[in-house]
């Protein structure tokens, strides 16, 4: 059953679920489409979500964000482990499967349509359907694979040049590919613009045969989860505003630095980090 908190008009769709993040205090709301559609939010869009949760969850950070929720007993839920060897994860649990009949009709056309899997949860196929002026794919999601203890690990994606060829622009972490250089040229060659980012190195842009790195201003880092959806959310808006893959690098590398100075829904950009963003890229 669909719910769906209402169905006003958006112009930033983020399709994928809403996860609960396991905290000491319990569950806490996470997932690329929550810090995707606050990002776009205080960036001056109208995001919408398509998504499948249960009843762990509470929207209460993503008030006034219209979602369709596609109903689940459990929520998609992630146990986050950080070692000196780097993060540790764990699915718990996988809420339903997403595909276009899932999408309000009124949402089908939407300028900006954020495809973001993190748990091979919507259909590859989607793309065949959807035509709109800016499709953006972070594909973590089909990039991941987990053993009978929920163990994950990266995973081989068949369907990436398929996926790929219909993208506007993708945008992957080196640690989502195991850091395998030959499947980050593989990816470049598949799509029109594909962002890689580094963590504190910053971001590398793939476009028309040409390669540039951006880095990210020397900041306190408290906890990098989630700056990865919020560069994401800011590539894809700047990337349509401008049409300029190099200017939107720039900016998305610079507003992630900001996030990773805060914890939680905690690290959304601000206005004012926004907009001193954008007096840089100008």
């Amino acid at each position: 059953m669909l719910v769906s908190t209402s169905i006003d008009p958006i112009d930033y769709l983020i399709i994928g679920h809403l996860t609960c993040d396991t905290q000491p205090i319990g569950c806490q709301l996470g997932g690329t489409a929550a810090y995707a559609a606050l990002t776009a939010r205080n960036l001056g869009l109208r995001p919408g979500i398509v998504t499948s949760y249960g009843p762990e969850i509470s929207l209460e950070p993503l008030e006034g964000i219209p979602v369709v929720n596609l109903a689940s007993d459990r929520s998609t839920t992630f146990e986050n482990i950080h070692t000196e060897t780097g993060r540790q994860q764990t699915i718990l649990a996988v809420a339903e499967n997403l595909g276009y009949h899932n999408i309000p009709e009124s949402w089908r056309s939407t300028p900006i349509i954020h495809l973001a899997p993190l748990a091979k949860e919507i259909d590859s196929s989607i793309v065949r359907s959807l035509t709109n002026p800016l499709l953006g794919i972070t594909p973590q999601g089909w990039l991941r694979e987990w053993d009978q203890a929920g163990k994950v690990h990266h995973a081989e994606w068949p369907e990436a040049v398929f996926v790929m060829r219909h993208a506007g622009a993708v945008v992957i972490s080196v640690a989502d590919v195991g850091y395998d250089e030959s499947i980050i040229e593989e990816f470049a060659s598949a799509c029109p613009v594909l962002a890689v980012t580094e963590s504190d190195e910053g971001s590398r842009i793939y476009w028309n045969g040409d390669v540039r790195r951006f880095k990210p201003p020397q900041v306190a880092e408290i906890d990098t989860v989630g700056s990865g959806d919020i560069f994401a959310a800011a590539f894809f808006v700047r990337l349509y505003t401008t049409r300029d893959p190099w200017e939107a690098a720039r900016f998305a590398t610079q507003l992630a630095a900001f996030s990773v100075t805060r914890q939680g829904m905690n690290s959304i950009p601000t206005i004012d980090e926004i907009e001193s963003c954008l007096v840089e890229v100008m």
